[in-house]
Parts: C-alpha cells; structure tokens; sequence
C-alpha cells in the first residue's frame, strides 16, 4: 500500500492529533507499507490562499496509485472554492478526523459556521472516514453527513510507560499535558484550584501554545486568582523533561470542553496516575475507581470533588491502583497500526 498523509506543517507539533499520526505512520511503515507525510504550509484550520494553494500543490503532485489521507486540521484547505468537488470523490481520498474543527471552542460565530459549512461540503466526498472515537463517528453520521458505512473507528493507542511513582512529598504534584487553546478548559482547572488555596498542591501546564493569546491571558488569570507560586507554565516539554513530569506527578488534571478521544488522559492511566477531568469521550476512559469526571466548564464541581483527592493521599493511592489496572487494557500502537491498515483497504 502506498498512502499520503496531508498534515499542517510542522509535523513535529506536539499534540495528542500529531502524536497519534506520526504513530500511525511509524506503525503502518514498519508493516512495509509506504506512507509519505506532506506537511502544508499556510493557516490551519480557517485556511487561507497559502493553505489552499499549499494543499493544491502537494494534490496534484500525487501518484495516480496512492491513496490520500487527509488530517481534519487541514481539511478546510481543500475547500470547493480551491478543489473541484470530483477532485477528493474521484480518488478513494480518507480522511482521518480527530474531531470537527468546528466543533473546537474559541471561535467566534462567523468561523464556527464558516468551520461547519466547509467540512460538511467536504466530509460527504471522503470515501472512507478513519475517527479515533466512536463519539466522533456518531456526531460526523448526525451533523456533517457522513454515511455511517463509510465511518471507521481507531482509537488511539498508548506506548508502554513505566509507572509513576509520585512527587513523594507532603503535598499533591498535579500534571496537566494538553496544547494551550481555549478548548482545553485551563482556565477552568485555574479557577478549580483557586478554591482549593487552604491545600498543599503544585500546579504543572505543558504545552505548546498554539493559541499565544490566550497562554498569556492564562499567566494573567493565575497571577489575578492568588495562585501564580504554585503554577509552573512549562511550555512544550519532550523526551526526558516529560518523562520527569509524569515521573513526579501524583494527580493528572485536565478540564477540556471536548475531546475526541482524550490521549493525554490515556497515557496517565497507562502511568497509574489518578485523573480529574470532565465528562464527554475523555472522561469514559475514567472509571470510579480510577478518578473523577465532572461536567465540562464547571470549575465549582471540579473543585467539590478534587479536595479530597488532594487532601486524602490514601484515596490517590487507591485511585492509583486503579488507574494502573484501567491503563493495562488500553490497546498499544501496534495493534492501532494494523487496524489504521484496515480502514484503509478497499
């Protein structure tokens, strides 16, 4: 098999979205198939001239025998007004769909529906569509047209990981891994641990800030709340800088709108590390025994049910305990890789 895999550039982002292709494509080459990665230049998602002529470009350069994989980020860049609509239908074009850009929080109206439009031009022209949730297929049948026959789904995988042993110390060590955009609710978690100053907690944020602004806006909100000492903004972390922050970690937290799958929290659970986070997809990784969900943009809630779990360390254990057994039956990337191959076959 010989694929193409359309990304926003640069591919060595790091996010849940790209770290699930590039093991994706890492998987599906090391079963001898040839997949080339086309990284796109311009803006992504709300394309722009560079983005469609970027996308036009790479198209056309394409083999007739190859098979196109479209990342949803840059789906938008192949809109009608830069392709013709035969041009994605006539070859047997994938799209793997992480979740509708629409659906991501942050826009404003105008781009909302500016999002929503093009993808439901586009998405019905896709012969196949690869999501990583079952969640994300239902929502893709019901709201931007897609044939649920044509819908495939392939969770992401998780890498094996040693397990965290925890700060060791008096207080909680509190991890949360996700790109800073307003989606994945940081502000929320901000504002949780601002009622909870009477307790012995750290704060760790890594990510790369694709949305500036709003990183900023956040170094402001802890600063406003009383909290900025106990919160480390640590940006994008790799390698053996992020293994010492799972390494540390006593609590992992993230508090997104949506997800549509929720990786970060996976590989957690993979770690034996208690989650907080908030109900949808993400949260249905979260057993009782595991962690808490509650419902998205409630920091009020979320702060209800973290006291106890910062204050009370034989629950984390518990919690720990649990994380670890939920982690050990999530699939590895190997077996994602040979059912990515599957979705792709004719």
């Amino acid at each position: 098999m010989h694929a193409a895999l359309f990304v926003p550039a640069p591919f060595a982002t790091v996010s849940g979205g790209y770290n699930y292709d590039r093991a994706i494509v890492a998987g599906l080459r090391a079963r001898g198939h040839v997949v080339d990665v086309l990284e796109l230049g311009g803006t992504h998602p709300l394309a722009d001239a560079s983005a469609r002529a970027s996308a036009r470009a790479a198209w056309d350069k394409l083999p007739a025998e190859t098979i196109p994989i479209i990342d949803g980020l840059c789906l938008p860049a192949f809109a009608p007004d830069a392709f013709a609509p035969d041009a994605i239908a006539s070859r047997r074009t994938v799209g793997l769909i992480h979740h509708p850009t629409a659906l991501e929080t942050g826009h404003d109206a105008a781009t909302r529906d500016t999002l929503r439009a093009t993808e439901r031009a586009l998405m019905p022209l896709l012969a196949r569509v690869i999501v990583t949730s079952a969640a994300t297929g239902t929502r893709l049948s019901g709201e931007f047209g897609v044939m649920a026959e044509r819908i495939a789904v392939v969770v992401p995988g998780t890498a094996p990981a040693p397990r965290s042993p925890g700060s060791g110390g008096p207080g909680c060590t509190i991890l949360s891994l996700a790109v800073i955009t307003p989606r994945k609710g940081h502000d929320v978690l901000l504002r949780t641990l601002a009622r909870l100053r009477d307790l012995d907690w750290t704060l760790t944020i890594a990510g790369a800030a694709r949305d500036p602004g709003h990183a900023h806006a956040l170094v402001a909100l802890a600063d406003e709340l009383g909290i900025a000492r106990r919160v480390t903004f640590a940006g994008e972390v790799v390698a053996d800088a992020l293994e010492r922050l799972w390494h540390g970690a006593d609590l992992f937290a993230l508090a997104s709108h949506y997800e549509g799958y929720g990786m970060a929290i996976a590989e957690a659970l993979k770690r034996g590390l208690p989650v907080a986070t908030t109900s949808g997809v993400a949260g249905d990784l979260v057993t009782a025994d595991s962690g808490i969900v509650v419902s998205p943009g409630d920091d009020a809630a979320m702060a209800r049910a973290l006291r106890r779990v910062i204050f009370d360390r034989p629950l984390r254990a518990e919690m720990a305990e649990g994380a670890w057994r939920v982690g050990q039956t999530l699939p590895d990337w190997p077996t994602q890789a040979d059912a990515f191959a599957v979705a792709l076959a004719p």
